[in-house]
């Protein structure tokens, strides 16, 4: 489903900013264990993660929340923040991109999706005061049931619905999605929900949010959007398949993307890590792994900025930097076929224009040639850039892509010995805050 390559990673290509082949697979040999472990992870149920594509029970239950959340709505609003929205987003966005044919059944009859997961007050109160809330959907996720900015969101639109009169309706018009009742463990969201008679879907408590995107935290949005939610996880599953049965790290493409970026982080001082897709309809999934890179990895000292982008928009913006401002990035490109898709040009219009090379080109053609030209720019620069082509681009190879970067990061975090799952430091923030709010 996708071709990569690391070529561009090399000094037999870009020189000395490049990773040497003997240090590529040095760190290549150290993930002979770690590929070890997660397969025991995945035979022991050590690491839910690696299961998630192998259930199907969630997803009934998720689609039968959602048809009947759905009945009569005109808009579906999502609350949620960090790992709770950014996997839906990126979700929601393959849906909501599909050029004419490829058109889910029905997708125009369906709800308009809104995602609302940064906390600002202005924007909350004038999103509330204009909308029909007979009409609208509220979906409200939080693993905890104690996230402060989602709550807040929660609280807020409970009490607009209220004071339109609809306080009988709140059942019909929020589904929540939080972790089971733990014995000791204040559930705001949980206790609020059930007491107002709104249904809760169960957040496995053993997967984070950064790694939530495949359970039912993202894959509600995908529903909504008329997505296959089987298909993304059989994507999925494929990695884990690949896992499971590969030889060798050497032959494992996650372990060969960790293992060339971590070599280029420890060895060339790289220190941002950008990723780049060629398509409107993966620019959240840039979002999405900025969060599952730095959040997993920025520890203990350790860490690389990780940078979204988006082709070819930010060859005006960023791209200046890479090819020519400090060797320190290294640059993830994302490709997916365009060649004779859009508009064709006239060609005397083109003439006209003073832009012959584009006469009776597809648009598609433009981009293409700019998914060739960038990194073979950046290679001549000598600057890092890694490859990916996909083969299309849909619920299943995006599934495959999703499962690639989080096991990848999952090998990187272990390359640099430290734990991928915690996010200690984001603690002091938390506590600071509910102090101020106390006072």
């Amino acid at each position: 489903m996708l071709v990569q390559s690391i070529e561009g990673c090399l000094a037999s290509e870009i020189g000395d900013a490049g990773l040497a082949q003997d240090a590529l697979e040095a760190r290549l040999a150290r993930l002979v264990p770690a590929l070890d472990g997660l397969r025991r992870d995945y035979e022991t149920g050590a690491l839910p993660l690696l299961q998630v594509p192998d259930r199907q029970g969630d997803i009934g239950e998720a689609e039968a929340a959602l048809s009947a959340l759905m009945d009569n709505a005109r808009t579906l609003v999502f609350f949620g923040t960090g790992g709770s929205s950014l996997g839906g987003q990126m979700l929601a966005q393959l849906g909501g991109w599909f050029i004419p044919g490829e058109q889910p059944k029905g997708q125009r009859k369906r709800p308009r999706t809104r995602f609302y997961d940064n906390l600002d007050a202005r924007t909350l109160e004038r999103t509330l005061a204009g909308l029909d809330l007979e009409r609208t959907r509220f979906v409200v996720i939080s693993k905890s049931g104690t996230t402060p900015e989602t709550m807040v969101q929660f609280l807020a639109a409970l009490q607009a619905v209220e004071g339109a009169g609809l306080k009988d309706r709140a059942g019909e018009l929020f589904l929540t999605l939080t972790e089971p009742a733990h014995p000791g463990r204040k559930n705001g969201l949980r206790e609020v929900s059930e007491a107002r008679g709104i249904r809760v879907l169960d957040h496995d408590p053993d997967i984070g949010g950064r790694f939530s995107a495949l359970t039912n935290v993202g894959l509600l949005a995908a529903l909504a959007r008329g997505l296959d939610a089987r298909a993304i996880r059989n994507g999925a599953k494929s990695v884990i398949d690949s896992l499971l049965t590969v030889g060798s790290p050497f032959e494992f493409g996650p372990a060969i993307g960790a293992a060339a970026t971590i070599g280029l982080i420890q060895e060339r001082d790289i220190r941002g890590v950008v990723m780049m897709p060629y398509t409107d309809r993966l620019e959240r999934f840039g979002r999405w792994f900025v969060q599952l890179w730095a959040e997993s990895l920025g520890k203990n000292g350790q860490g690389t900025s990780a940078i979204a982008a988006l082709g070819p928009v930010d060859q005006h913006s960023q791209l200046q930097l890479y090819l020519d401002g400090p060797q320190q990035h290294l640059v993830t490109v994302l490709r997916h076929a365009s060649e004779g898709t859009g508009p064709v040009i006239d060609a005397a219009l083109a003439h006209e224009a003073g832009l012959p090379q584009i006469a009776g080109r597809a648009i598609g053609d433009l981009v293409a040639a700019q998914q060739r030209a960038i990194p073979e720019a950046l290679t001549a620069a000598g600057r890092p850039v890694r490859v990916i082509d996909l083969s299309t681009l849909d619920e299943q190879v995006l599934g495959n892509l999703m499962m690639h970067f989080m096991i990848e990061t999952i090998l990187a975090a272990r390359l640099l010995d430290i734990d991928p799952f915690d996010q200690p430091a984001v603690e002091q923030g938390k506590i600071l805050t509910r102090k101020y709010l106390e006072q």
